[in-house]
């Protein structure tokens, strides 16, 4: 049976562009992870790996007109947005390039031999070491960001780990664009091209994430695909880590004093916030808590204003579209939900962006108005009027886990009187800002991209310098020989690392 094609489509119109390649067969996914097995230990020399991370960088700079081209092509997401998206990626490459130069990934503790302690001491060093090849399941809404060269596969060639990434079908001809990329960036500091692969195809993710010499998986995307492999990873006779982002609502709380002060700006802002991308940011703002009574309508007046200036825009794919419109569709004819401005199809490839609002008892049980707590992929938020701070904290006890939350505060509230609903926020969000929105994610040591589930199957963040540590396993020498021991944890510390030694930092 011959290969399925594997095409690159213009989400604009539905028509193909060009065949990219073909569906990967179980025979070839072996050979790319066993490749890829083969030449983990080329990726031992840090200063090679930051110096392969850098120069990846700098030739998806100097290839920007070709990679944006082909990226808006595929994804409609339009040059603005991808020229952008671009610079962040190529960010994030040189700043994991920064983390493996300072070495402190490697979390080197020394505690040298004391015989005075009960019970005594031996000597032991430990740091982290790489867990070997790493499975990539590229996005669909982030062609470069959280793509072949995005953040999962950044933080895993850093630590050391080859990657097979999984292509999202969405964009092909991108994915191997930046693959070639990589794999010639890898061959300028003598690296074998095979520190990063790619694959083609459903059964190949499949495939992928069973492959017995596949040490870890980062996933982002559906919660449905998502889980579908993160069961598949537990349930091989060797389980491993599985880092999948899934899904999130992302929770606004608009307090009603917030909501008097200014409310015209913060309906402007969450406007602009779940329209952004055509309402396909991971960290859209998808279900909001407004007050009842006259503030609250004046911040809804402003939001109607913001929406019904977007205009319709294009989704990733006529998949994606048709998910939108029917959830919709759904969403509309609960009682008691309506539509200020309707969100559904713009037209025969586009959707108009729109918002719900719904009282917020109706969401405080179990039932039909369930479905307005699940995200809706697309252009539209749900907005929850309430009559008491006692309705946002029963809805907010029957939210999943999500990426971000996000409270709205009055300048009054600032002296402390919201800590209780910060507190109520904390536990149901991975980042919780005040006065923000989430949509942007800064590429910084202190961010955490990731949530209680679903929003992320682990604790751990995709998104900042900490997103290396999914990648690697801790080891630890006891009273080994100096001569044995691993470069990194001999007592003369000839690289200057970072170190605690007998629990100082040296």
């Amino acid at each position: 049976m011959a290969a399925a094609p594997v095409w690159s489509v213009d989400p604009r119109t539905g028509n193909p562009r060009e065949q990219v390649a073909v569906e990967a067969t179980a025979e070839e996914v072996d050979r790319a992870v066993r490749a890829a097995h083969a030449v983990r230990g080329a990726l031992a020399d840090r200063t090679v790996r930051a110096a392969f991370l850098r120069t990846a960088a700098d030739l998806l700079a100097e290839a920007k007109d070709q990679v944006i081209e082909a990226a808006d092509a595929e994804t409609a997401l339009g040059p603005a947005r991808l020229t952008g998206e671009l610079a962040r990626t190529a960010a994030q490459l040189r700043a994991f390039a920064e983390v493996v130069d300072e070495g402190a990934f490697l979390d080197i503790h020394i505690d040298h031999e004391d015989g005075s302690r009960t019970p005594p001491w031996p000597d032991l060093r430990r740091y982290k070491i790489p867990l070997g090849v790493v499975a990539v399941y590229a996005a669909s809404n982030f062609p470069l960001a959280f793509s072949v060269p995005g953040g999962d596969t950044a933080s895993a060639l850093a630590a050391g780990c080859p990657v097979v990434v999984k292509v999202h079908p969405d964009h092909p001809a991108t994915s191997e664009i930046c693959a070639a990329l990589l794999r010639r960036a890898a061959a300028q500091h003598g690296l074998p091209e095979d520190v990063l692969t790619v694959v083609h195809g459903f059964e190949a993710g499949v495939e992928l994430v069973k492959h017995p010499l596949v040490s870890a998986a980062g996933f982002t995307g559906s919660i449905r695909g998502g889980r579908a492999l993160f069961d598949a990873a537990a349930a091989r006779p060797t389980p491993i880590p599985f880092h999948g982002e899934l899904g999130s609502l992302n929770p606004v709380v608009v307090t009603e004093a917030a909501a008097a002060e200014r409310g015209e700006q913060i309906g402007a802002g969450l406007g602009g916030s779940m329209t952004m991308g055509a309402g396909q940011f991971c960290t859209k703002p998808g279900f909001v808590f407004a007050p009842s009574g006259e503030a609250g309508d004046q911040l809804l007046k402003s939001l109607t204003e913001s929406v019904s200036g977007t205009g319709a825009g294009v989704m990733l794919d006529h998949r994606m579209r048709d998910a939108f419109v029917s959830g919709v569709a759904e969403r509309v004819a609960l009682p008691d939900v309506e539509t200020p401005v309707t969100p559904g199809a713009g037209g025969e490839h586009t959707v108009s962006p729109g918002f719900f609002t719904v009282p917020a008892q109706r969401l405080a049980q179990e039932g039909p108005h369930d479905a307005l707590l699940e995200e809706c992929f697309g252009p539209v938020t749900v907005v929850a009027r309430y009559d008491s701070p006692e309705e946002i904290t029963a809805v907010l006890s029957r939210l999943p886990g999500n990426l971000t939350a996000t409270l709205q505060i009055a300048t009054e509230e600032a002296d402390g009187s919201a800590a209780g609903l910060l507190a109520e926020l904390t536990p149901v969000a991975g980042r919780v800002l005040v006065n923000g929105w989430p949509t942007g994610v800064a590429v910084a040591p202190a961010q955490h991209h990731g949530g209680p589930y679903p929003a992320t199957t682990s604790t751990s963040t995709s998104v900042g310098a900490t997103a290396i540590e999914r990648w690697l396993r801790p080891v630890s020498y006891q009273s080994t020989p100096e001569a044995l021991l691993p470069v990194e944890l001999r007592e003369d510390n000839p690289q200057g690392l970072p170190r605690r030694v007998d629990g100082r930092r040296a």
